[in-house]
């Protein structure tokens, strides 16, 4: 059983029940504020992810156009580049993977993953990447090398050392265009 609190001394029950109802009427006003920033913060989150998406379009421009001719300096021979190529699981048609960027040939597949700045969380996903291109592959019965790239904008030492260290090119901006960094005695892990 609940007890009815005390007014404190000198109260009326009358001034108690302004002072509630003024309590309500700001707690009102307050529920109203909130959702409004609610609203204005799930707009801004999406204006963000779209700005970020903008980010990673931007870059994946200026990869594609220069990719196919840095990597047939180091002795590929693609010929095009293909941007947002999925890998699709044939029996139930879900998007297993995406990859930002794959240049192929007769003997190579190269799955280039492109970030404005990229993180140490982005090789290890780049890396499962391709291992469900390999297992595409293999059920398609094509045995060619997969080798992975990881290319950004701006791109800390201690990430490109971590992505040379997991086996994948380092694909970096060089004014204009992009140029492969790759380190002496660097052989690139096959997937």
């Amino acid at each position: 059983m609940s007890q009815v609190p005390e007014l404190p001394q000198g109260a009326t029950f009358e001034s108690v029940w302004a002072i509630m109802q003024e309590n309500a009427l700001q707690l009102q006003e307050l529920k109203q504020q909130m959702q409004k920033t609610d609203k204005q913060i799930s707009k801004l989150s999406k204006q963000m992810g779209g700005l970020h998406n903008s980010f990673g379009e931007l870059a994946e421009h200026l990869v594609a156009p220069s990719i196919v001719e840095r990597f047939n300096e180091l002795g590929y021979h693609f010929e095009r580049a293909c941007a947002n190529d999925s890998v699709i699981d044939k029996q139930t048609q879900k998007k297993l993977t995406e990859i930002d960027i794959l240049l192929q040939n007769g003997t190579a597949i190269v799955a280039v993953e492109v970030k404005t700045k990229p993180t140490e969380k982005d090789i290890p996903h780049h890396i499962e990447r391709l291992k469900i291109l390999r297992q595409y592959m293999i059920e398609k019965n094509d045995n060619r090398k997969i080798i992975g790239a990881i290319a950004g904008a701006v791109f800390f030492d201690e990430i490109k050392e971590a992505t040379i260290e997991a086996g994948m090119y380092v694909i970096t901006q060089s004014g204009d265009t992009m140029k492969i960094e790759v380190p002496q005695n660097f052989k690139p892990k096959e997937w």
